[in-house]
């Protein structure tokens, strides 16, 4: 039997994906391990999310409509109160201009979509979630 966290003590963790059967299959395994999980379509949404319900972790995209997942971790960071949310970019872009740009920005972490199977996925949610209050 899997250790779930007690309820009071529940990880938030928002998903900003646009496509939504890969943000629906994250959010599926993440809820399982009992997580809360949020998620958003674009980054104007997830900012929104963010206002309204600070998480204590962002699964980020980066090719996205309305506005794309660089604006996005921009905004997030120079905000005072959302800066020291960790943030994993998660995207399909290869580029190590792309990585080195997300990490310059203050990504917490950079994966390649297609090549990390879902269980290294939650191996890095749950080391990140490990150093968070």
């Amino acid at each position: 039997m899997k250790f779930l966290p007690e309820r009071r003590c529940m990880k938030k963790i928002l998903i900003i994906e646009d496509d939504e059967i890969l943000a629906k299959g994250y959010k599926s395994k993440l809820d399982k391990m009992g997580y809360e999980v949020l998620i958003a379509s674009d980054g104007e949404e997830g900012l929104a999310m963010i206002a309204s319900s600070v998480p204590d972790l962002i699964l980020l995209d980066l090719v996205m409509p309305k506005m794309d997942g660089f604006k996005t971790l921009e905004e997030i960071k120079k905000r005072e109160e959302w800066k020291n949310i960790p943030v994993i970019v998660s995207t399909n872009l290869s580029q190590s201009e792309d990585i080195k740009r997300c990490m310059d920005m203050g990504a917490t972490d950079y994966f390649i979509k297609t090549d990390v199977p879902v269980e290294t996925f939650i191996t890095k949610v749950n080391s990140v979630l490990q150093g968070v209050g």
